[in-house]
């Protein structure tokens, strides 16, 4: 015991100093990172309740962010991010980038990147309940993995990308991501007529020099006591050489387009947008990316995915109130993913109502109840399901 305990403090110790010997060198080293745990309850129809105390969305995650000033406003920067869940899944690659920024013109970055879609117009920045069982994201009305690369998961990012954020000038800003082909070999788990289970038969990058992309902008005005924000962007998906040899759907490449915004006044705040989707590959059906749970887990969402080869579009919408520390939320969405030769059309609408209260500036409580009301075309059993949880979650 006492040799483990002493194998501890070294460790502490040598990561410390590091830090220390960095910091003298002229550049900052800050570890970081969150924890959370939840209880909930899920009850989908047709299969027995499903109760668990875990993380199911890989909220926690401990960093290393390294900065070095360069000098004229530029800076040197580095990220190193790793997510894990209380039941023993430890060192989830996340985001890990290196890169450049300036006062004058962004950053830009190269590596594993969230994409724009994620965490930059709409996506996750509208969503107060991300990283919980209660997300939209799965459950219908917002796509978790709506970008190339099968990569916006709530603990994924998209491999070997280069990504560029602007200043905002004017209230306007724009973020652009790259994604050479073949980028994301390491995320594709597609299933069924996209490529097998635990394979890469149906990867979805770009093939013979094609790049995937997305681009996203938003604007950004204030007027007396009143907030507005919109947004847009597009996502283009390649298709693979390995998806155009497949004959049991014709898939072509995949598009999406986004557009939203959000009010704000005083303690009131409401947040919507509206995604459609054309041709949908694997970052847009339910591949492990696009689906909230693991492949083999009864409790798995793929409400907010197309049929493969398919069109169809999806809408999130919800409204918050501050009162004190504790923020009410009330939101809903649906997905209607249109039929195809192969499979028939399916819809998802969603409701969800809770609250977040702050016990200080870095510790938090949560809770609430999430409807599911799925039509499936495809299925005898619709399997609509009610959801109900209460989380606890620390940042440091």
């Amino acid at each position: 015991m006492k040799k483990k305990l002493i194998s501890i403090i070294i460790v502490i110790t040598s990561t410390l100093t590091a830090a220390i010997i960095t910091s003298a060198y002229g550049a900052d080293l800050i570890i970081g990172g969150r924890v959370q745990s939840e209880y909930s309850s899920i009850d989908i129809e047709g299969i027995s309740s499903q109760s668990s105390i875990d993380d199911p969305t890989f909220y926690s995650s401990w960093n290393l962010k390294i900065s070095e000033n360069l000098g004229n406003g530029i800076k040197a920067l580095a990220l190193i991010d790793s997510g894990f869940n209380l039941s023993g899944n430890i060192g989830g690659a996340r985001e890990r980038y290196v890169g450049l920024s300036s006062d004058s013109w962004g950053q830009i970055i190269f590596g594993r990147i969230h994409s724009p879609f994620a965490d930059f117009a709409g996506g996750w920045t509208i969503d107060p309940f991300v990283y919980t069982t209660l997300q939209a994201a799965g459950s219908g009305g917002t796509m978790i993995a709506s970008a190339n690369g099968l990569g916006a998961g709530p603990y994924t990012a998209v491999n070997s990308v280069v990504r560029f954020d602007s200043v905002e000038i004017n209230g306007f800003s724009f973020a652009a991501m790259l994604m050479p082909g073949d980028a994301n070999r390491l995320e594709a788990n597609l299933g069924g007529v996209l490529g097998g289970t635990g394979n890469n038969v149906g990867n979805t990058g770009g093939a013979n020099g094609e790049w995937d992309f997305q681009v996203a902008a938003k604007y950004a005005v204030a007027f007396q006591a009143h907030r507005f924000n919109v947004f847009g962007g597009y996502s283009r998906d390649n298709i693979s050489t390995e998806q155009k040899n497949i004959s049991v759907v014709n898939l072509k490449t995949e598009q999406v387009g986004r557009v939203g915004g959000v009010w704000s006044y005083k303690n009131f705040r409401l947040q919507g947008q509206y995604e459609y989707v054309s041709d949908a590959l694997g970052a847009a059906t339910c591949s492990d990316a696009a689906a909230l749970g693991s492949i083999n887990d009864v409790t798995r969402q793929c409400n907010s995915a197309m049929n493969p080869g398919g069109n169809g579009s999806a809408w999130h919408a919800g409204g918050q109130y501050k009162w004190g520390n504790t923020n009410l939320i009330v939101q809903g969405g649906m997905t209607d993913a249109d039929g195809t030769d192969v499979f028939a059309s399916r819809k998802a609408e969603n409701f969800t109502v809770g609250a977040f209260h702050d016990l200080s500036k870095r510790s938090s409580i949560f809770g609430g109840y999430q409807h599911v009301n799925v039509e499936d075309k495809n299925s005898a059993t619709d399997r609509d399901r009610n959801t109900w949880t209460v989380g606890i979650r620390h940042n440091f």
